[in-house]
């Protein structure tokens, strides 16, 4: 009877231990999915980027395309190059039947463009540029939209690495990046929203037109 008593209550024991365990690791489990949401951002809504694009300051006309060639001097004077990005918003969930609602449009504030080599030679102000940001204040709805910002900076062609394709001066003809451009923004409950596009730009001495 003893024997049999003990036997009970070992196992009770037991079983209780296992259960407290089961409540410890998915305690953990729900742990690391805040984690995993806090970084993805709180928003309902976020930002879907459908387009990237580049125009050279050089040029007469304002044509943006999808790969950039920035001229780094053009018949003696430099000029800024522009981008262009198309926003709009989506919702999380996508069973939500009334759609993005005033609480859910995105306004910009500022963005920032980093520039990198594939061949990992990506010291700023020597192999590539340095990395710049510019303010913004425009509101995204579902809506396509277009904003214009600065993708290269003037100053930038009178630094290193550029400074040196001029005339070629000793260095590269022609130094092939890729830009990547984050904008950063908020819903209208003030929380955090961000979205990265990625575009090539190549730098040189390009001839100027006749």
């Amino acid at each position: 009877m003893r024997l049999t008593r003990y036997l009970a209550q070992t196992g009770q024991a037991r079983m209780t231990r296992a259960a407290t365990l089961l409540v410890i690791v998915g305690a953990a489990g729900l742990v690391a999915g805040c984690s995993e949401t806090v970084r993805t951002g709180q928003a309902s809504s976020y930002l879907v980027l459908e387009r990237l694009e580049g125009s050279s300051g050089a040029s007469t006309g304002t044509t943006f395309q999808s790969v950039l060639r920035s001229d780094v001097l053009t018949k003696g004077s430099i000029f800024e190059d522009n981008g262009r990005v198309a926003l709009s918003i989506a919702m999380k969930d996508v069973t939500n039947p009334t759609g993005p609602s005033a609480n859910n449009l995105i306004t910009l504030n500022r963005y920032r463009v980093e520039y990198r080599r594939t061949d990992g030679r990506n010291t700023p102000g020597e192999d590539v540029p340095y990395a710049i940001e510019g303010a913004m204040g425009v509101t995204i709805t579902e809506q396509s939209t277009s904003v214009v910002f600065t993708l290269v900076r003037a100053q930038a062609k009178l630094e290193k690495p550029l400074v040196t394709l001029v005339g070629t001066n000793g260095g590269a003809l022609i130094i092939s990046t890729i830009a990547d451009v984050t904008f950063f923004g908020k819903d209208q409950t003030g929380r955090d929203v961000t979205v990265t596009g990625s575009m090539s730009i190549n730098f040189a001495d390009w001839a100027d037109a006749q």
